[in-house]
């Protein structure tokens, strides 16, 4: 099965938003990241808009033409009004707090069920599916089953943490989950922490992966290799 490629631009945002212009131009990098192979584009606007800003996403809409995912805490009022506005093609639920640095944890969807089986109808109603953001928990996987999402989004940093010490017990938990994912019929994303080190390992391992997003690996690689390059060297890793 093919791993499509999103590349999350949320860095690109940062440098730029460090000398208060527009360089990097946000909106011509992701168009070259699609015209250089990449198969989405991936952003997560924060409420203190930090790196992406919320204008960034309504602009970036009618210029993707791959699939345009949006990272966020639907418990933000003014996340939910800007993905029902844009209506990308993928929604990510991820249970960050105001002004975390990046997201740490996935979802407990049994505690959240009720809510995110509300949220999630009403982002699937406007047709735009739903990926919400779990740890290698099965626990956990069974929850989101019971929330209606299409998707799980694997929550990949214990995994990047403990590959250069041992990859097959870093791995373990992710072959369960993803294994319990397919038997209930939900796609399978990741992402964190994913790198061209240890990318190709993990797709091997998990053969059903639908999708990574990857954003701070691949700028920071992109600085040495330029974006074209780098775009096509992760390409590499998931086939």
């Amino acid at each position: 099965m093919a791993t499509k490629l999103s590349v999350n631009i949320n860095k690109i945002a940062t440098l730029r938003n460090s000398r208060g212009g527009n360089v990097p131009d946000l909106l011509k990098f992701a168009i070259d990241c699609e015209r250089y192979g990449a198969q989405g584009i991936t952003v997560h606007p924060r409420p203190d808009e930090r790196h992406i800003r919320y204008q960034d996403v309504i602009d970036l809409k009618p210029l993707l033409t791959t699939e345009f995912n949006i990272e966020g805490n639907p418990k933000e009022k003014k996340f939910v009004d800007l993905v029902m506005q844009v209506k990308p093609a993928q929604v990510t639920l991820v249970p960050d707090t105001l002004g975390q640095l990046t997201s740490n944890h996935g979802w407990d969807t049994i505690t959240n069920k009720d809510y995110l089986k509300e949220i999630i109808a009403q982002f699937k109603e406007a047709g735009i599916r739903t990926s919400t953001f779990v740890d290698a928990d099965l626990k956990m996987i069974d929850g989101a089953k019971e929330t209606n999402t299409d998707r799980i989004e694997l929550y990949t940093e214990s995994y990047a943490k403990e590959y250069p010490k041992n990859k097959e017990d870093a791995i373990h938990p992710f072959v369960v989950a993803a294994k319990r994912a397919s038997e209930l019929n939900l796609g399978i994303n990741a992402g964190h922490d994913l790198s061209l080190e240890n990318l190709n390992y993990f797709k091997k391992c998990i053969p059903d992966l639908l999708e990574v997003s990857i954003g701070h690996a691949l700028i920071s690689d992109a600085l040495y290799f330029g974006i074209e390059n780098t775009i096509q060297l992760y390409l590499r890793q998931l086939k």
